[in-house]
């Protein structure tokens, strides 16, 4: 499966540096830390929703969305 790099709005980018400046964080690092803390926390609100959508099944043992991962405290 290839990548796709969104771009980012003017408003996206600087919130993300603002973000970043708060965190002391390069804003690449901000942004996997936001997605990560994202996933884990629509997991547990909403076990399964994202994972019924799911067009990659080829890292379900690893993925923050598996709650089934989540409970071993596995993350990527």
């Amino acid at each position: 499966m290839g990548y796709y790099s969104p771009e980012l709005t003017y408003m996206g980018c600087v919130t993300l540096r603002r973000l970043a400046w708060h965190l002391g964080k390069p804003m690449t690092k901000s942004l996997e830390i936001l997605i990560t803390q994202t996933a884990i926390k629509m997991a547990g609100m909403n076990p399964g929703k994202v994972c019924g959508r799911c067009k990659d099944k080829s890292i379900c043992d690893h993925c923050l969305f598996n709650d089934q991962s989540n409970s071993k405290g596995e993350q990527s």
